[in-house]
């Protein structure tokens, strides 16, 4: 990766940080420029600064405050039925041909970057600061900031990568692990694997200290209650969650399997109950107690808001006929009664995201991004189990079905593709990982694309910043 160029941008990033921090003092990050990196990290204080400050960098519009969830990820696996023409291109695939979709993919790549950088200097700082740590902080601080470096590689790998399906030889991203200048080298799909699943199984035998894990009762009185909302970190089983999305990745069923499982036997996200949906006004609107690792977006209601309205000025909507082809005009799908709402042209814009403004609303509910869940541990372990104990396979969909206020249904073997895809559909609309679900796949289609060819057109990786070929670096097209 071209470091010259990220690193120029880290102080402003740091900067935007402050004003996508909430009240908790640790997102209460100065840029760097005002603080020395000796100074930020002379104490466990700066390190918590630091760490969520890489977070909120996360929330950050162009990546998945937006784009990298409903935005151009929603647009590219097709989620939305209307786009205003900012989309234009990126609806068509032909990226190049618009400087505002080059500008938008840009942002994703550049922004990513730099919250890796900033992540990098924690993993830099903390082994040898480790005496300023209490109690089990050094342990979780780090296993969060290793699982924070490999979940942004494996996303850009993902937006701009080749699938593994396509070619696991083919160069892609660089995986840059240190916040010097140097020039990290392009690496092959295999490789840039190889390297998240070794950090996430380092962050996964240090968040063995993690209390979601060991089950210690964390209170306000414990350390300002640092470690109480673990649903807002890559926690130890975020980390088992990403390791199933990731082994999936590559086919590697086995140990797909096997963390998938961990999530769901650990019984640690209960599937969300129809009486936290049943009052409109306090509705659970993400269904949060499923949420393995969501953001904290403090501005998700002006981008919700500013995304998604009840008038025909509505960035993105869905058509009234195609919401019915999605849950099969299922009035009982809790999703189908709660993720939509009528705008005034009789189509549906989309309401998971809007914060509800009725006083009793739990605080646990607002501004909740979700980017990981227990529902798709299910579709991995059903994806995971379909060649070798099919009735397994089929009562994981049937699980989730029955979650979502639906009957269990009979599932036949040579549906079981086009099953698992309308459910990836009706499942994560606005997420952003249904376009990654038909790229890991490499399916040549997605419905609603128009008949495009994704493959002919290299529609699923963007391409890299003109600016990775500049200067002198080696850089192969990653297209």
């Amino acid at each position: 990766m071209k470091t010259n160029i990220i690193f120029q941008r880290v102080a402003p990033l740091l900067a935007v940080l402050v004003t996508f921090a909430s009240c908790n003092k640790w997102l209460d990050v100065k840029p760097e420029s005002q603080v020395k990196d000796t100074e930020l990290f002379s104490t466990e204080t700066g390190f918590k600064e630091a760490l969520s400050g890489v977070y909120s960098s996360l929330t950050y519009e162009p990546l998945y405050g937006k784009e990298m969830t409903f935005g151009l990820m929603g647009v590219l696996g097709c989620e939305w039925d209307y786009q205003n023409s900012s989309y234009a291109a990126d609806k068509s695939y032909t990226y190049q041909s618009s400087v505002t979709s080059l500008n938008r993919i840009d942002a994703i790549w550049n922004g990513l970057y730099n919250s890796i950088a900033n992540d990098n200097k924690i993993l830099e700082n903390i082994d040898q600061q480790k005496s300023v740590f209490s109690g089990v902080n050094y342990q979780v601080i780090k296993g969060e900031a290793l699982a924070l470096r490999a979940f942004i590689h494996f996303d850009l790998l993902r937006a701009f990568g080749a699938s593994y399906a396509e070619n696991p030889d083919k160069l892609t991203i660089p995986y840059v692990t240190s916040s010097s200048k140097a020039i990290f080298p392009q690496l092959s799909v295999t490789q840039v694997i190889d390297k998240v699943i070794a950090d996430l199984v380092a962050a996964e035998e240090l968040l063995k200290s993690d209390p979601i894990f060991t089950g210690k009762v964390v209170t306000i009185a414990d350390d300002n209650g640092y470690l109480i909302n673990r649903q807002v970190h890559l926690n130890y089983y975020a980390v088992k969650g990403l390791l199933a999305r990731v082994y999936l990745y590559k086919s590697d069923f086995v140990n797909a399997l096997a963390n998938a499982k961990a999530v769901i036997e650990s019984t640690k996200f209960p599937w969300v109950s129809a009486a936290a949906l049943s009052n409109r006004s306090t509705a659970d609107l993400t269904f949060s107690s499923e949420h393995l690792f969501a953001l904290n977006n403090i501005r998700l209601g002006v981008i919700s808001n500013n995304s998604f309205s009840n008038t025909g000025s509505s960035v993105f909507y869905i058509y009234k006929a195609s919401l019915g082809d999605y849950y099969n005009s299922a009035a009982e799908d809790y999703r189908y009664l709660h993720w939509f709402r009528i705008n005034d042209l009789g189509d549906y814009y989309f309401n998971m995201y809007t914060q509800l403004t009725d006083a009793s609303w739990p605080m646990a509910y607002r501004n909740k991004m979700p980017l990981l869940k227990l529902s798709e541990m299910h579709l991995i372990a059903a994806e995971s189990l379909v060649k070798v104990d099919f009735d397994a396979a089929a009562g994981h969909v049937n699980e989730l079905r029955k979650a979502r206020g639906l009957a269990a249904s009979p599932i036949n073997v040579a549906d079981f593709d086009a099953v698992l895809a309308q459910e990836y559909r009706k499942e994560f609309i606005g997420e952003g990982q249904l376009f990654f679900y038909h790229k890991r796949k490499n399916n040549a289609a997605i419905p609603k694309a128009s008949g495009l060819d994704l493959i002919a057109l290299k529609g699923y990786k963007l391409p890299m910043p003109l600016a990775e070929y500049e200067n002198g670096v080696n850089r192969v097209d990653n297209q």
